[in-house]
């Protein structure tokens, strides 16, 4: 059984308009917000009550509710506050070596003294605030031109939301039809193509 769990890794992404995930072997971690009470949505990058929320629940996942709650603090300052503020990768055998350190000394020591070379944190330098409007564009490969188009609205707008670096609530609701429908089509598409390679064989 520790095998397995060995093997699993927790997964941190934040998505395009700024809602974030995290899972545990390709599942949702549970927030564990009922026992430990600190934020109702998980956060990481930096300290506060989101990222202590993160902490605590890989570390319940992993050990049991005294030793993450007494710990929490110091998994969020060592590792959680590290975290890409986009994507992340931690194992959780790389989780369990902290673990193992941790309760064998009274002490907490700082995580990149301990952990080995090979551990799984993507990490990013700290940069300004991103544009939210130049990173839509840049990760659904158009222009801000293209945008407007998109979304039926002057160009004049989407370039006023650039200088603004925000959005508003029914453009936010706009794009994210727009990012489904078009995820939809892809899987209409590759339905059809599909039908078509079994059409010729």
């Amino acid at each position: 059984m520790s095998i397995t769990r060995n093997n699993y890794v927790f997964k941190g992404h934040k998505a395009l308009l700024g809602n974030k995930y995290v899972t545990y072997g390709e599942l949702e971690l549970p927030s564990r917000y009922e026992i430990y009470k600190q934020s109702e949505n998980f956060d990481w990058g930096h300290v506060g009550s989101g990222a202590k929320q993160l902490a605590f629940s890989m570390l319940f996942q992993l050990s049991d509710k005294d030793f993450a709650q007494e710990h929490a603090i110091g998994f969020m300052n060592d590792i959680v506050k590290s975290f890409s503020s986009r994507d992340w990768l931690l194992s959780a055998s790389d989780v369990m070596t902290w673990i193992s350190k941790h309760k064998d000394t009274e002490e907490p020591s700082k995580l990149f003294n301990k952990l080995p070379t090979n551990l799984k944190i993507s990490k990013t330098r700290k940069r300004t605030k991103t544009n939210v409007v130049k990173q839509i564009c840049k990760e659904l490969e158009i222009t801000q031109k293209n945008l407007a188009t998109i979304l039926e609205v002057p160009e004049g707008t989407v370039s006023s939301w650039a200088v603004k670096n925000e959005i508003p609530r029914l453009g936010k609701k706009a794009i994210e039809f727009y990012i489904q429908n078009k995820h939809n089509q892809q899987i209409v598409d590759s339905y059809k193509s599909f039908v078509n390679l079994l059409n010729a064989s």
